[in-house]
Parts: structure tokens; C-alpha cells; sequence
């Protein structure tokens, strides 16, 4: 949902084409990790819904990455808009 938003707002406040490619595509970043990360633990539910500790680190390790990603974009918009 924070992409419908961030990149028409990309669009208006990048003053060159490189500013608006950076904040576009950063946001378009955290939706590919998004999607690996759904694909892991699809993969890990397909295997079998009992615990395991491999399969809680995989998807311990996809949602770090999202995380990664989202503060990704909050530092990159921060340092475009604001420096």
C-alpha cells in the first residue's frame, strides 16, 4: 500500500530523472523482496506446517529482508528529499 503512495509522490518531488529513478525504483525493491519473501514461505508451508527450526529461520530470514528493504526506503527518501 506505501507504493501507491511513495511512487506518484516520486514522480512529483524528484527534481531530476535521476532522483524519481531512485525513488521509484526503491519502492519497487521492497515488492520484489516482498514476493521472494511470500515465495519462501509458501515453499516452507508446502514442505509440512509442523515446526522445525529450519523452516522458522527461513522465514525469519525472508522477513528481515523485508524489514532491510523498507528501512532501505525510508533512508533513501529521507537523504533524497531532505539533504
Amino acid at each position: 500500500m506505501l507504493c501507491v503512495v511513495l511512487v506518484p509522490l516520486g514522480f512529483y518531488l524528484g527534481e531530476n530523472g535521476g532522483e524519481k529513478a531512485l525513488l521509484i525504483g526503491i519502492c519497487f525493491l521492497v515488492l520484489i523482496v516482498e514476493i521472494l519473501n511470500s515465495s519462501i514461505e509458501a515453499a516452507i508451508d508446502r514442505i509440512g506446517h509442523e515446526e522445525h527450526d529450519l523452516s522458522r529461520i527461513a522465514k525469519d530470514m525472508g522477513s528481515a529482508a523485508v524489514f532491510i528493504s523498507l528501512t532501505l526506503v525510508g533512508i533513501t527518501w529521507g537523504l533524497v528529499l531532505f539533504f
